[in-house]
C-alpha cells in the first residue's frame, strides 16, 4: 500500500479517461451550436423587453447570466480541439488560461445569478409590496456588479499562473491544459487541495440557501387560498402560482443536474489526483471517470438557463410564443400566396 504524497510510479502516473476523447467532442459540439443559438436569442428577447419595468431586476440577472454562458460557449471550439487531439493542447498557454478562466467564470457566475433569481422570486412572493416599491434596477445592478467582482477576483489565479503542464507519455510530450496535478510539489498540492475544499464549501452554502429559499417560496405559494376564476376571462389566478412553482423546479433542477454532482465528486477527486490519499488505482480511475462526467454535466447549464428564463417571467415566455407563432403564420401565408400565384399562372396559361 502506498502512502499519501509519495513519489512512487503508481501514484505519480497521470490518470486519464479515454472515453472523453470520443464523447466530449460530440457533446461539446452539440452544446456549442445549441448554446450559441439559444443564448443569442435569449439576449435578443431580453433586449426587446428592456422597457418592461416589472422585469427590470430579474432581466438584469438574466442578461448577465446569458453573457456568462456565451463566454463559456465561445471557448468550446478550443476545448473540442483539445479533446480531438487526445488531451494535447495545440494552442498557446495564454489561450489555455483564458479558456479555463471562462469555464470557471461561467460555472460560478451561473450559480450566483441563479441564486440571485431565487432570492428575487422569494422577495416578490413573500414581500411583494416592498419589492415593488424599491429601486429594483439599482439593486439588480449592484448585485450583478458584486457577483462579477467576486467571480473575476477568484479567477485571477487562473490567468496569472501557467495553464499548461507537460506530461510525458511513451517518450512523447503532451501539453495538458489545467491537468497534470501529479507533477506538483507537496506544498503546492496542499494549497491546491485547500482551495478546492473552500470552493466546495462555499458552493454547498449557496446551494443550501437556494433550497431553503425555494422551500419558503413553495410553502408561501401553497398556503395561499385557491382563487375563483376571473369573470372577464374565466381563468384562475392560480396559473401564476403554477408558473412560480415550475420556476422553483427549474432552478433547483439546474443545480442538481449541472452543479451538485461536480461538487460532490470534486473533493475526493482532488485528494486522489493530488496524491494525498492511499487509494488504489482502481478507485482513483473511477473517481477520475466520474469527475469527467460531472464536467460534462456542468456544460449543460448554458442550454438549461434559457429554459429557466421561460419559467421565470410570463413576458419572456409569451414573447417567444408570439414570435414563433408569427413566424409560423408568415410561413403559412407565404405558402398560400405562392400556391395562389401558381394557380393564377396556370389558369392564365390555360386561357392562352
Amino acid at each position: 500500500m502506498t502512502t499519501p504524497g509519495n513519489n512512487s510510479s503508481e501514484t505519480d502516473k497521470f490518470i486519464d479517461s479515454e472515453f472523453r476523447y470520443i464523447l466530449f467532442p460530440i457533446f461539446y459540439g452539440i452544446v456549442f451550436v445549441l448554446g450559441l443559438l439559444a443564448n443569442c436569442y435569449a439576449l435578443y428577447v431580453l433586449h426587446y423587453l428592456r422597457e418592461s419595468k416589472a422585469m427590470n431586476e430579474i432581466r438584469i440577472y438574466m442578461t448577465n447570466l446569458t453573457v456568462a454562458d456565451l463566454m463559456f460557449v465561445s471557448a468550446l471550439p478550443f476545448w473540442i480541439g483539445y479533446y480531438v487531439h487526445k488531451g494535447d493542447w495545440m494552442y498557446s498557454d495564454p489561450l489555455c488560461r483564458i479558456t479555463g478562466t471562462f469555464f470557471f467564470i461561467n460555472t460560478y457566475c451561473s450559480i450566483l445569478f441563479l441564486t440571485a433569481i431565487s432570492i428575487n422570486r422569494y422577495w416578490a412572493v413573500t414581500r411583494p409590496l416592498v419589492a415593488a416599491s424599491s429601486d429594483c434596477w439599482r439593486r439588480g445592478a449592484i448585485v450583478s456588479a458584486v457577483i462579477w467582482v467576486v467571480t473575476l477576483g477568484a479567477s485571477v489565479i487562473y490567468l496569472t499562473e501557467p495553464g499548461i503542464q507537460i506530461n510525458e507519455i511513451k517518450n512523447k510530450s503532451i501539453s495538458r491544459c489545467f491537468e497534470g496535478y501529479h507533477d506538483m510539489d507537496s506544498s503546492v498540492r496542499y494549497r491546491v487541495a485547500v482551495t478546492h475544499f473552500i470552493i466546495i464549501g462555499l458552493f454547498f452554502l449557496v446551494f443550501i440557501m437556494v433550497i431553503v429559499c425555494n422551500i419558503l417560496i413553495a410553502r408561501a405559494l401553497l398556503s395561499q387560498p385557491i382563487s375563483q376564476p376571473q369573470a372577464s376571462t374565466g381563468k384562475r389566478p392560480g396559473g401564476t402560482k403554477r408558473r412560480a412553482l415550475r420556476l422553483l423546479c427549474a432552478v433547483v433542477g439546474v443545480f442538481v443536474i449541472c452543479f451538485l454532482p461536480h461538487h460532490v465528486v470534486q473533493g475526493p477527486w482532488a485528494l486522489s489526483v493530488l496524491n494525498l490519499t492511499d487509494w488504489n488505482m482502481e478507485t482513483r480511475q473511477s473517481l477520475n471517470d466520474a469527475h469527467q462526467i460531472t464536467l460534462m454535466l456542468m456544460g449543460l447549464n448554458c442550454l438549461l438557463d434559457p429554459l429557466v428564463y421561460c419559467f421565470a417571467t410570463t413576458k419572456f415566455r409569451k414573447y417567444i410564443q408570439g414570435h414563433f407563432t408569427k413566424v409560423k403564420h408568415n410561413k403559412h401565408c407565404s405558402r398560400n400566396t405562392l400556391s395562389t400565384a401558381m394557380s393564377l399562372k396556370s389558369r392564365h396559361q390555360s386561357e392562352l
